[in-house]
């Protein structure tokens, strides 16, 4: 990979371009949160050719929603699992909605 093939996937969501230090810092809160979201599978890491965890915007922003409804009392597995249902249901509208414009595209004209 070139050096421009990789500022490239900076912008990828996917790509694991943070540090457990760094992801902590970003969402205020600690590394044993982010542990512990990775043993409730919320979030899987990427590890680094060291074993060093690293997280992608997509994994900060499940941790930050993770993060708001644990301030709102939400115990942690509770937390994950309404995540994980949220993130489900919102893939499912986006598949229904690419089957609908799909289907009305492939439907005849209406008869005048």
């Amino acid at each position: 990979m070139t050096t421009d093939d990789s500022f490239g996937r900076l912008d990828d969501d996917d790509y694991p371009a943070y540090t457990m230090g760094r992801a902590a810092e970003m969402l205020g809160t600690t590394q044993g949160f982010l542990r512990a979201l990775g043993e409730a599978r919320l979030i899987t890491p990427l590890r680094s050719a060291g074993g060093h965890r690293r997280y992608s915007r997509y994994q900060l922003r499940l941790a930050a929603r993770a993060r708001e409804l644990v301030d709102q009392g939400t115990a942690i597995e509770a937390a994950c699992r309404i995540i994980i249902l949220e993130d489900q249901l919102e893939e499912a509208q986006r598949l229904n909605a690419e089957y609908r414009r799909a289907a009305e595209s492939k439907s005849p004209p209406p008869e005048a």
